[in-house]
């Protein structure tokens, strides 16, 4: 896949939180770069998604890692490496919070199909907040 700006994208998370799960999915623009195994998806979020004014970014290296950066009314780099743990900042409309996060699975077939998947949990002060997973397929 080659350089694109105004794809379209469909990104479903997926939550659980104490046996119960909760799905949201978005459908939007975005803007794809790739450079060897180094691909960057970026677009505007919205309501729908609960940050409005800001901008996410995903920067995924193969197999191995990604970062998720937010930057605007909301602030927030989250990063991901499979088998460790991270802790980052994660600032949402009412404050910021200090979030472990625990990478089990990154699986990146953008290049064959388009889609890229990520599985990890979320801690505060090593207590479990969730599990997540993110689902983001480009559509071409």
């Amino acid at each position: 896949m080659k350089n694109k700006d105004n794809v379209m994208i469909s990104l479903t998370s997926v939550q659980w939180q104490d046996d119960e799960k909760s799905e949201t999915e978005l459908l939007t623009k975005a803007n794809f770069s790739q450079s060897g195994d180094n691909y960057v998806i970026s677009y505007n979020d919205t309501e729908a998604t609960g940050f409005e004014g800001s901008v996410t970014t995903i920067t995924i290296n193969g197999n191995k890692s990604a970062s998720i950066v937010r930057t605007g009314t909301a602030n927030s780099v989250l990063s991901l490496e499979t088998g460790k743990k991270h802790y980052c900042q994660y600032g949402t409309p009412f404050g910021s919070v200090q979030l472990g996060i625990y990478t089990h699975s990154i699986r990146n077939s953008i290049n064959k199909d388009g889609k890229l998947y990520m599985k990890y949990t979320l801690d505060v002060n090593s207590s479990l907040i969730s599990d997540n997973e993110i689902i983001l397929t480009i559509n071409q």
